[in-house]
């Protein structure tokens, strides 16, 4: 089927969610011939009008968040709710951060529906290499919180004894390298600059992988010395934590917690699924740091994990989203050379031997990932 409109939806999560697709994304769909529908309100949270998408474009209108749903192709950054995709016409396609390894519920109800799904977050080129990614916007927003608050106990991030802030990095993929870079530079550019020109001590980085984590006794030292706990894993087995919660005792009770992995608690999967550092929220963009004391600690926390070992913990489930603006500038310019291939061959004409965007579009289908998972198709 031919691709004729395209669907904006409202992120409507929390109200600190503010990332809209930006004004020149919109008209670069609409300069390709396609309708293009707005809900009503689409991006006013960021001080844009109606009239800063629509920009004379005849084919830019607005209505109501049902008529969103309703268009051949609904492109939406964050998975709507679950509830919400019996909105989209059977055979509609959805272009949205799905999540399909860690979502069996949500990839079940997909196929039920009928609905067309690509994964944003599954879209990857002949390497395995995501195209659809702000990994670096992750580990740097993530990492300027955690110095952040280390900064309200430690004025100037003066460590006590001048010695350096040790930030122990769980994972060296593609956050871990960019959260390696951030901790060196104190989450952020201008705040490093800074403190080198008071003298301060800095910071240093280790990073340590699956042959570490493995082994107590070398975490139980590791942990000891730390000043911050990052989790940057992609683990293969998402039943498991990497830190058990018991663990979190052997660090130093100023240290922060930092989750850049963001996995979901789901007891309900099968196999269940868990974070990667035991007994930890999950915060979002309205709430993103939780002390040891706080009542909401264990709101995201299903029954019978434990929590008894708190650190303070910055958790996001959106951190690109602190910065909305250049976050979407960056996913819209991922976006276009794919949503070109995809308006000009439809969801049905998507081949894994097509060229590389069209064989990186497949790979992120439903299907695709499906049978390169060896499941059901």
């Amino acid at each position: 089927m031919k691709i004729h409109s395209v669907g904006f939806p409202r992120m409507r999560k929390e109200a600190g969610e503010r990332r809209v697709f930006l004004p020149e994304f919109i008209q670069f769909l609409a300069e390709m011939g396609l309708k293009v529908v707005l809900e009503d309100g689409y991006g006013s949270r960021s001080g844009f009008t109606f009239d800063d998408y629509q920009q004379g474009h005849i084919n830019i209108v607005r209505g109501s968040r049902e008529e969103a749903f309703q268009q051949d192709l609904v492109i939406v950054l964050r998975s709507p709710k679950e509830e919400e995709f019996s909105l989209l016409r059977r055979g509609a396609i959805l272009l949205s951060m799905l999540h399909y390894p860690t979502r069996p519920n949500r990839v079940k109800l997909l196929r039920e529906l009928g609905i067309r799904a690509i994964s944003m977050d599954s879209v990857v080129d002949d390497n395995n290499e995501r195209l659809v990614e702000n990994m670096r916007a992750v580990a740097w927003n993530g990492l300027e919180v955690a110095f952040d608050v280390l900064e309200k106990r430690w004025p100037g991030l003066k460590k006590p004894g001048d010695q350096p802030i040790v930030v122990l990095i769980l994972g060296a993929g593609a956050v871990g390298k960019h959260a390696v870079e951030a901790a060196t530079k104190l989450g952020n550019v201008e705040r490093n600059e800074e403190h080198i020109r008071a003298g301060g001590p800095g910071a240093m980085a280790w990073v340590v992988g699956r042959s570490i984590t493995r082994q107590p006794e070398q975490m139980r030292h590791l942990m000891g010395l730390a000043d911050m706990l990052v989790d940057a894993t992609q683990r293969r087995d998402t039943s498991r934590p990497v830190i058990p919660n018991a663990w979190i005792g052997w660090l130093p009770e100023h240290a922060v917690v930092v989750d850049l992995a963001v996995d979901p608690y789901l007891p309900q999967a099968n196999p269940p699924v868990v974070r990667g550092i035991e007994g930890i929220p999950q915060g979002n963009l309205d709430k993103y740091v939780f002390y040891p004391e706080d009542p909401d600690w264990t709101f995201t926390i299903p029954e019978g994990v434990p929590t008894e070992q708190r650190r303070v913990t910055v958790t996001c489930y959106s951190w690109p989203g602190i910065h909305p603006e250049a976050c979407m500038r960056h996913y819209a310019k991922q976006l276009q050379p794919l949503l070109e291939v995809l308006v000009e061959k439809g969801y049905e004409g998507l081949s894994p031997h097509g060229g590389y965007f069209e064989r990186a579009l497949y790979r992120a289908t439903l299907d695709g990932w499906l049978r390169a998972a060896g499941g059901e198709i």
